[in-house]
């Protein structure tokens, strides 16, 4: 099995083979790593590409415009609305492929314009175990992901990232927004913006990671286990039980399994719908 330090030499070499890449974006603990990485080895040849739209927080967005200031790398930000793409709203359980399609496709067209060859996007080598439909449309469009093809697992991006002197090494993982509602539930800019405020107050409140995913009028609290205590004492269980009724949440639950990547993707939850 090939160390950390070998992957990253693969994923150097990968790279280079490139020639010219754009990355897609988003300020995240993988997507950074990749774009430093591309910028260390391919320069100006490397630019990064950035999809503003309501699935993510402006928070993400102003983290990615200076992190690609201090880098001194080009940077693209182009606007979609999903909500207006066709078949997205209804929240599917291939809602990703469908706005991935979307977005990756318009992407394609911008990035020709710019002389670069090749698009990547950030998934690592863990993401290959999790229901990602996404991941279909990656494919269809001629996507790279070099992370995964260099071995390259979420612990080892997180590893990396650190000894680079990367802010992003300790960043709690985030995933689009619509990624909150179980399948076939609507997806409005109302709801958007009510889980968007819901989790910006438990980062407030100093959670270290969290989901606060919907079925109807229940919001479904997702932290790590060793918090449940955080959010029992202090008043914290009242504070944010008072603050998710005033957002339109008729329930406000903690879920006991705690939280984890992709709990809206297990195949029994797909097949209900």
């Amino acid at each position: 099995m090939a160390d950390i330090y070998e992957k990253k030499h693969r994923l150097e070499d990968h790279l280079r083979e490139l020639g010219s890449i754009a990355v897609a974006y988003s300020a995240g603990v993988d997507s950074t790593f990749l774009l430093k990485t591309a910028h260390d080895v391919l320069g100006e040849k490397a630019i990064a590409v950035t999809v503003r739209s309501c699935l993510v927080p402006e928070r993400e967005f102003a983290e990615a415009e200076n992190f690609c200031k201090s880098l001194g790398v080009k940077h693209i930000i182009f606007d979609i609305d999903p909500l207006k793409i066709k078949g997205f709203s209804e929240n599917p359980s291939d809602r990703c492929y469908i706005c991935k399609k979307e977005i990756f496709g318009q992407m394609r067209e911008i990035v020709k314009k710019q002389g670069i060859s090749y698009i990547a996007e950030g998934s690592n080598a863990d993401d290959v175990n999790d229901y990602r439909p996404g991941m279909k449309a990656v494919k269809e469009l001629g996507i790279k992901s070099p992370l995964p093809e260099a071995g390259l697992s979420k612990a080892d991006i997180r590893r990396l990232s650190k000894e680079e002197g990367l802010s992003t090494w300790d960043k709690p993982s985030f995933a689009c927004l619509a990624s909150r509602f179980v399948y076939g539930e609507n997806i409005t800019a109302e709801k958007l913006s009510a889980v968007e405020k819901a989790e910006e107050f438990l980062r407030e409140l100093e959670f270290s990671q969290y989901r606060v995913r919907v079925h109807g009028k229940i919001a479904r609290i997702e932290i790590s286990p060793h918090e449940f205590e955080k959010i029992l004492i202090s008043g914290n269980a009242e504070k944010i039980s008072s603050y998710l009724h005033k957002l339109g949440f008729l329930y406000v639950a903690l879920d006991l399994d705690g939280y984890r990547t992709g709990s809206m993707n297990t195949e029994d939850k797909i097949k209900a719908v």
